[in-house]
């Protein structure tokens, strides 16, 4: 059945592959994007994202922290899918008000005006993010099953990057990180994304609007943005290598992360989209493979076939965790999501799609600078 789709940063990289996937189902799209020259660049009638989109959804152009152009995009919309948020966990750290005023406050504007005026909206699916588990579970020999909090300065200045037990500090060990983990978030971007989503599922209760919540791990694919410097690490390595740039990998390279490809998130968010299974419901998507950075810069190294040099620094910042993979029991159970592409598959047409591109400007280094004065990059 056709539906009016709304899709906030429908023209980045998640919404704009979601939007075609949703036209492509007979669906009609609206999409609310503020442009970000972050990751549109200067002028965003320039960026691939915007080109892939133009003519076939209807855009608007403007900011989900504005009411008004909230109330324009939302006429007629059957279904909201709120992707628009700023994203970088570093740079959260330090640019805390606006990731406050775009994921938080920005959220708050939708939900207000679903409560308090006329709208037609019958389902929210809402982007959050494996950042709010914070360092997610882990077994420890003498404990059990614990939740550590973030790492300390202590430990990770003397190379000591391993997480600790939070009862007896020794160290534990890595398990898949199920919904029910428990959520405490170790950056502002993380706390943000936990926001959007428990305020999504207060109000969707109360007014009876179905809400699905998606806890994305590390999207990467052909269109993702090689602009910006603060998030994708795809991205910032691949456009390193590009300009011919060593790639400085922080703490031993031993950390890890579940990098699950754009098309198996896209699917899994359409059938959130289109299933009643998945109404209230919080889903972890990604592939259940925990892949290391130091796998990551060495397999793009080596598919570049580049001879930049890879340096395994001990270089940390704080507030990032240690690892994270998904457990995919529940979105297999109500939805029947199996992720397709694995990581060698998806890293190859990753990289066969970079090298159809102009290299951009490798602003990393500026990005490093920002941290190392806020005191957060050791």
């Amino acid at each position: 059945m056709e539906k009016n789709i709304l899709i906030t940063g429908g023209a980045g990289f998640i919404g704009s592959n979601l939007a075609l996937k949703l036209i492509e189902r007979g669906h009609k799209v609206t999409v609310l994007d503020n442009m970000s020259k972050q990751i549109h660049g200067e002028n965003y009638k320039n960026s691939q994202l915007y080109k892939n989109i133009e003519g076939k959804v209807e855009l608007i152009l403007g900011s989900v922290e504005n009411r008004e152009d909230w109330k324009k995009a939302l006429r007629n919309i059957d279904v909201v899918v709120h992707l628009a948020a700023e994203t970088g966990t570093g740079q959260s750290m330090y640019e805390i008000n606006r990731y406050i005023d775009v994921n938080i406050k920005g959220t708050s504007e939708l939900l207000d005006i679903l409560t308090n005026e006329e709208h037609n909206v019958k389902k929210i699916v809402v982007a959050s993010s494996r950042a709010i588990y914070g360092e997610g579970e882990y077994i420890c020999p003498n404990h059990g099953l614990v939740y550590p909090e973030e790492r300390e300065d202590k430990y990770m200045s003397k190379g000591d990057f391993n997480v600790k037990c939070p009862i007896c500090d020794v160290t534990v060990e890595l398990k898949a990180t199920t919904e029910e983990t428990k959520k405490h978030p170790s950056s502002v971007y993380g706390f943000t994304k936990q926001a959007q989503e428990e305020m999504c599922m207060i109000v969707g209760k109360s007014l009876k609007i179905p809400v699905v919540a998606y806890r994305y791990q590390n999207v990467y694919g052909p269109g993702q943005s090689l602009k910006n410097p603060y998030t994708g690490i795809l991205s910032i390595f691949s456009t390193r290598i590009k300009n011919g740039n060593d790639i400085n990998i922080f703490e031993d390279g031993q950390e890890s992360r579940d990098f699950v490809y754009i098309n198996d998130v896209v699917d899994a968010t359409v059938l959130g989209i289109e299933k009643d299974e998945a109404n209230y419901q919080t889903f972890n998507v990604g592939t259940g493979v925990a892949i290391t950075v130091q796998e990551v810069a060495e397999t793009l190294r080596a598919k570049y076939n580049s001879n930049i040099e890879i340096k395994i620094s001990g270089n940390y910042r704080l507030g990032d965790i240690r690892h994270n993979y998904a457990d995919l029991t529940k979105i297999k159970s109500f939805l029947g999501f199996e992720p397709k592409v694995d990581f060698n598959t998806g890293i190859s047409n990753f990289v066969n799609w970079v090298e159809t591109q102009s290299i951009e400007e490798d602003n990393y280094e500026k990005s490093i600078e920002e941290m190392k004065k806020k005191g957060l990059y050791k």
